[in-house]
């Protein structure tokens, strides 16, 4: 089925094509440096861009009934609309053809025909002009049913103040609407003891006896009629007292809707007495109030439902004035159909730059990403990528073949959207051709040199060339370019990496657009050398030395090493001696003890031996000094060693025992001379007191003489005044001066003694007055 729409149909004028008028020169400065891509050309484009108006959209249709799909395209004329079936072209027939206005007109609609072919399936209208096509959104056509009721109301028989719940379920598209009848009539929805629930559930609380009676349902939509079998409710006996914990007797079910749509969430609990039912959200969240409602006597219903409202809800059925409660839960899932948050826009580039369209999309679940050129699937290659979950479409070094209509399709399981922009790919007549003869060659592990030929044709305005490079393993969004002159056709590309294939094209620029590029050149760069180990040598002896480094990675690829030495005053090395990669030290023997020997160490791999580090060492002066320094026996150090410090160690312990020793024996020597002195003394004169001063005095050594003395008769331990002398010779003890009113005391140094106060054991009475005398001062 097409149509063939003029001009007039829609009233819209023809557009000339646009031809570039954007200057290339304006950006050409800007490429002297390394740059992603050329930016400087403005996008521009027609007022009016093939797009849909209107599009097909989901339906159910009635059996043997007209069906019309509509669809409505605005754009350059000429365009000329299409329609398809499940992928494949539909062919105007006596049952389906197209209109004038482009809409699809089924005339009997049929769920299974004669031959077996059915009219249901996903239908999409297809829009095509001079620049592009387009395809609309897919209409999902189902034919209109209704199924045998799968569940039929049950006998009840419950006490009077219970709770009666009634359900019977049928399937149908579309959702048949269930009414409910009592006795053949109608059931009374303006009695609020009466709920009835959109998924075919009767619910009636405080039954009292009038409610007794026959209950069947009514099943309804546009395909069909249907009426479920009878069920007869008893209310029998009268309200009873006895306590009943709470009960739910039926809880929330799983629900999965789309947004705007209404969800009933069940929940009927009995209980004596009568139970509090609550509702609440499993996450914390409040529920909200906006849209909120609370059917009979503890349904949830939510209004104009939206993604938030997804989640865990919980019923909870409470026994009043108590913390006693029974809990039931369900999901809700809300979907969302995909919809777009930023579409792709309709751009003009330059042959040779780069387009970039962007498509992003909302919904729940997260919508798929699918991009059509001209309605085909786009098929993606070297210069032409998708990224960030295809939502950014990037096309790399664009030409005339590129211009095209391309569309973005969103979908998820709630529905699907789509939209288009299209490409322009602006070119001069004129233009230079291809620059020629492009040739690539390795200079280094870094360098390649290109050079190159002017284009054939148009090279007079040519104002510079530009030199687009790429690894040839990276992706095209990963090219860089230099800016050349336009009488320079060579360039040094340097800061490559060694052993890596680059490829390399030209273009030629001139004010008015770039030529076509060039042919590709691949070519590698040199593997790299490695680097110069470091060295260090170390000497054993006086005819060896041993030669060490340290591996590391910036050494780089290598194979191994080669070491060389050689007298200095030779020109002929000895070596190489080849190692190991993995080795690290080698010794040099055999070498003359009074010469200076060079030692080289390198490097290699594949590509080449690697620089070498050069050390000298002088094999005489270790000998001079080894003959003013004897070698030592280091075994008989060592054990020198162990014994000087165990001896150093017994050393010090003997020295604090003497030092502690000695401070005894002096501490002793002090003491008995003061005793010594003191007995001498009293022996030659009795010391006179005065009748007014008397009182128990004596001389205290360190604060503690005359309890040492004590002790020393309680020991029953008398001091040899002899061995005293002999022991510690003291100089003659000096003459008092003989007074009769001061206490006879030694001279003995003062740092020796302490002041302290001291009370006698039985003070004497004082002859003029009878009280005792006071303490006497130690005199320091």
């Amino acid at each position: 089925a097409h149509s063939y729409l003029d001009s007039s149909t829609f009233d819209l004028p023809a557009l000339p094509r646009p031809s570039l008028s954007a200057p290339v020169g304006c950006c050409f400065a800007l490429l002297l440096t390394r740059c992603p891509s050329l930016s400087c050309f403005s996008d521009f484009g027609h007022s009016s861009e093939l797009a849909f108006v209107v599009e097909p959209s989901d339906d159910i249709a009635v059996q043997e009934q007209p069906l019309i799909l509509y669809c409505q395209v605005e754009g350059i004329q000429p365009i000329t609309i299409t329609w398809r079936k499940n992928g494949a072209m539909i062919v105007d027939s006596e049952n389906a053809f197209m209109l004038a206005n482009g809409s699809l007109y089924v005339s009997r609609f049929q769920r299974i025909r004669g031959d077996g072919s059915s009219d249901e399936g996903e239908y999409d209208c297809m829009a095509q002009n001079h620049y592009g096509l387009v395809v609309s959104r897919k209409a999902k056509i189902q034919a209109a049913t209704m199924s045998d009721f799968h569940i039929h109301p049950q006998n009840a028989v419950v006490e009077e103040g219970g709770v009666a719940r009634f359900q019977c379920q049928i399937h149908g598209l579309p959702e048949p609407v269930i009414l409910w009848q009592k006795n053949r009539m109608p059931v009374n929805t303006d009695n609020e003891r009466y709920t009835l629930l959109p998924k075919g559930v009767l619910q009636i609380t405080g039954l009292r006896a009038e409610d007794s009676g026959i209950f069947h349902c009514v099943a309804t939509n546009i395909a069909n009629v249907k009426f479920s079998r009878e069920a007869r409710l008893t209310v029998s006996g009268s309200h009873s007292t006895v306590y009943k914990d709470p009960m739910i007797l039926v809880g929330p079910e799983n629900l999965t809707l789309t947004v705007h749509q209404t969800a009933v969430l069940e929940c009927i609990a009995t209980g004596n007495p009568r139970p509090i039912v609550s509702w609440s959200r499993l996450d914390g969240r409040p529920i909200g109030v906006e849209g909120i409602q609370v059917l009979g006597t503890g349904n949830l219903m939510i209004s104009d439902l939206s993604v938030q409202h997804s989640g865990i809800y919980v019923c909870a059925a409470n026994k009043p004035g108590t913390r006693v409660r029974r809990t039931a839960q369900g999901r809700l899932v809300v979907q969302a159909p995909a919809e777009f948050v930023q579409h792709p826009q309709s751009i003009s580039r330059p042959v040779g730059t780069t387009a970039i369209f962007t498509c992003v999309a909302q919904g729940e679940p997260p919508p798929q990403i699918t991009w059509l050129r001209n309605g085909q699937i786009l098929e993606t290659g070297d210069h032409i990528k998708l990224k960030n979950n295809n939502s950014t479409l990037s096309i790399y070094g664009i030409n005339q073949a590129d211009e095209a209509i391309y569309q973005c399709i969103a979908e998820n399981s709630a529905g699907s959207t789509q939209a288009s922009a299209r490409l322009t790919v602006l070119w001069a007549e004129g233009l230079p051709g291809p620059p020629q003869s492009v040739r690539a060659e390795t200079v280094s592990a870094t360098t390649i040199q290109v050079s190159w030929e002017e284009p054939l044709q148009n090279t007079k305005e040519i104002i510079g060339y530009v030199l687009h490079i790429r690894k040839a393993a990276d992706p095209v969004e990963m090219e860089y370019q230099e800016a050349v002159s336009k009488s320079t056709f060579q360039q040094l590309v340097t800061d490559l990496e060694p052993s890596t294939s680059y490829s390399f094209y030209i273009k030629a620029y001139t004010s008015r657009g770039a030529s076509k590029a060039s042919e590709v050149t691949v070519v590698s760069t040199l593997g790299e050398v490695p680097a110069m180990p470091s060295l260090f040598i170390k000497v054993i002896n006086s005819t060896a030395v041993q030669a060490t480094w340290e591996p590391s990675i910036k050494l780089g690829q290598h194979e191994g090493f080669k070491l060389y030495y050689r007298k200095v005053h030779l020109s002929q090395y000895t070596g190489p001696v080849l190692l190991a990669s993995n080795v690290t030290a080698y010794n040099i023997t055999h070498l003359d003890a009074s010469m200076v020997y060079e030692v080289k160490l390198l490097a290699y791999n594949q590509h080449g031996d690697g620089n070498s580090t050069v050390r000298f060492v002088s094999l005489r002066e270790t000998m001079e000094r080894t003959v003013l320094n004897p070698p030592c026996d280091c075994m008989k150090d060592e054990q020198n060693n162990k014994t000087s410090a165990t001896g150093i160690i017994i050393g010090i312990h003997i020295g604090v025992t003497c030092i502690i020793f000695c401070v005894l024996f002096l501490m002793f020597g002090y003491r008995g001379r003061l005793l010594m002195c003191k007995n001498v003394q009293e022996q030659l004169s009795t010391p006179q007191i005065p009748r007014s001063q008397r009182s128990a005095a004596g001389i205290i050594l360190n604060g503690a003489a005359r309890r040492d003395r004590d002790e020393r008769d309680l020991n029953g331990k008398q001091l040899d005044m002899n061995e005293l002398e002999r022991l510690f010779p003291a100089s003659p003890c000096p003459d008092p001066p003989a007074t009769d009113d001061d206490t006879q005391i030694p001279t003995l140094p003062m740092d020796e003694f302490s002041i302290v106060e001291e009370q006698p054991d039985s003070p004497p009475k004082s002859p003029h007055n009878g009280s005792p005398a006071a303490s006497t001062q130690t005199l320091l």
